[in-house]
């Protein structure tokens, strides 16, 4: 079976989008970055090195230095899939990022979005 094109897609052609989506509902680059960060352990400065080399999401989530065990607790459906029900690992951390993303945009407090 062929990987899905979304492994291959730089992290960095989608952030603008993922930007984009928050900033259109009033909340911020600096949101987004916090979610990315609490999602996959990276520093600001990893993050940005990442986007700046145009590390592709399979290697990005592959790499990720302390992917946050709370991550778990992420439930719900995007593009008609529940994550908590998708089996493979980088799909559902990808799909974990979306469904982060959908809620920031959604107006969702960051205390509830990052679990606490």
């Amino acid at each position: 079976m062929t990987k899905h094109r979304i492994y291959t897609t730089s992290v960095a052609s989608v952030y603008p989008h993922y930007v984009a989506k928050a900033e259109k509902k009033g909340r911020t680059k600096e949101e987004v970055d916090e979610i990315i960060r609490w999602l996959t352990g990276y520093s600001q400065e990893e993050l940005e090195e990442h986007l700046a080399k145009k590390t592709d999401f399979e290697t990005f989530f592959s790499q990720a230095p302390q992917p946050n065990p709370a991550r778990e607790l992420i439930k719900g459906v995007i593009c008609g899939v529940r994550v908590e029900n998708i089996e493979e690992p980088i799909m559902r951390e990808i799909r974990y990022l979306d469904k982060l993303i959908d809620e920031l945009a959604k107006g969702k407090a960051m205390e509830k979005i990052l679990r606490k």
